[in-house]
């Protein structure tokens, strides 16, 4: 009770509002941390919105993102200086500070130099855009090689997303080292190449026109380049049907639709598919050939 009645009377005396009594200094802090929190949710919220309604990308994703965050930290950074300016006490522990601002420096330097390095990363795949949030990627794994969208450039890590939904998390120091293959880019056509193998006895040139006209028809096919033979072997003759995709999903489709309809018309029009054949020849007889012997052998005993 007399501790309540006390706090009444710090209050009565304005001691709440004296950034040199203790009171004062707590009040101060949840002001300051309240404002704070304030600002860095307006900021997230803002750019939201921005992105939200950036219909014809006008604005640079990536580049809003990643400033947003370093944005935020900004403002706390912010409120805790002006903070400690405000606090006697304070100021007076950060004028300390100062005196051994190197060692400071040197230890933080030493136990966040990944963190430091990943950002530093951040930084530099910003100002040097190796890609951008959305462009799909072909990378080196633990699992093996994966293909993936960029989700998003973070400070310390460059989250991608691939094909299954998985989430791919790479430090920016990593990703900044690695090399990587940009499907995407400035051109997001994909060269779609698909083999048609057939028979050696096929009608070679009745083949190549069906395949060129599938490919002219079918929508999602941009220009096609031609169908050369690329393999000669004893299973058959192998077409190549080299046409571009507007993108690398389309190229999968337009793949999948061309092996389809080339199969219902290679049937209707009578070219046959090369079936794989062994032929073994023995050169020669045996020295001592064995009689044939029938196959109810086992049983003449028992039948008498």
């Amino acid at each position: 009770m007399n501790g309540f009645i006390n706090l009444i009377d710090h209050f009565k005396a304005g001691d709440f509002a004296d950034p040199t009594t203790s009171l004062g200094a707590f009040i101060y802090a949840l002001v300051f941390a309240f404002l704070a929190w304030i600002v860095g949710r307006a900021l997230r919220l803002a750019i939201h919105r921005l992105l939200a309604y950036d219909k014809r990308a006008l604005v640079d994703r990536t580049t809003v993102r990643f400033l947003g965050q370093l944005a935020q930290i900004g403002v706390y950074l912010f409120a805790f200086i002006s903070y400690a300016h405000l606090v006697p006490a304070l100021s007076h522990l950060g004028t300390a500070w100062l005196a051994s601002v190197s060692v400071i420096s040197v230890v933080v330097g030493i136990a966040a130099q990944s963190t430091l390095g990943n950002l530093i990363s951040g930084i530099s795949l910003l100002l040097y855009r190796p890609f951008n949030v959305g462009d799909r990627l072909q990378l080196a794994t633990p699992s093996g090689l994966e293909t993936a969208e960029v989700e998003s450039l973070n400070l310390g890590y460059t989250i991608l997303k691939t094909d299954d939904n998985r989430r791919i998390v790479v430090p920016n120091s990593l990703m900044a080292s690695q090399t990587t293959v940009n499907l995407t880019g400035e051109d997001p056509r994909a060269l779609c190449s698909i083999p048609f193998p057939i028979s050696c006895q096929a009608n070679l040139n009745q083949a190549r026109a069906i395949l060129l006209e599938l490919a002219r028809a079918h929508p999602l096919a941009q220009q096609v380049t031609g169908c050369p033979v690329t393999q000669v072997g004893p299973a058959g003759v192998v077409l190549t049907l080299n046409l571009w995709a507007p993108h690398l999903e389309a190229a999968y489709t337009l793949k999948c639709d061309l092996l389809e309809q080339a199969h219902q018309r290679f049937l209707k029009d009578g070219i046959h598919l090369p079936f794989p054949q062994t032929t073994v020849t023995l050169q020669g007889a045996p020295p001592n050939p064995m009689p044939p012997v029938s196959p109810m052998a086992p049983y003449a005993a028992q039948l008498g």
